[in-house]
């Protein structure tokens, strides 16, 4: 499991909304595959199709965080949580 709180986001700074938010990814302890994510704040629902695709298409965490993602969004709010299942967190 990995965990980045949106406080840890710049985007989510720049708009004031990080108090209390975060996305979870869980994934297959032996193989990484993405099993389910949470994420709770404001404008989460946006990125829940890049999650939702890497596990229609049984993607791991590792493939997650290896993804090229845009400065500031929102959307690096996964690749810290995709990092963080593979303990290779950035910003925490």
């Amino acid at each position: 499991m990995g965990k980045s709180p949106l406080i840890a986001n710049s985007k989510a700074i720049i708009d004031g909304e990080y108090d209390d938010g975060f996305v979870k990814i869980i994934a297959d302890e032996k193989y990484g595959e993405i099993l389910g994510a949470h994420a709770v704040g404001p404008n989460v629902g946006e990125l829940m199709w890049g999650i939702s695709l890497t596990t229609i298409l049984e993607g791991t965490a590792s493939e997650l965080s290896s993804n090229i993602y845009p400065h500031p969004t929102l959307s690096e709010a996964i690749l810290e949580a995709a990092h963080a299942v593979v303990d290779k967190p950035i910003h925490l």
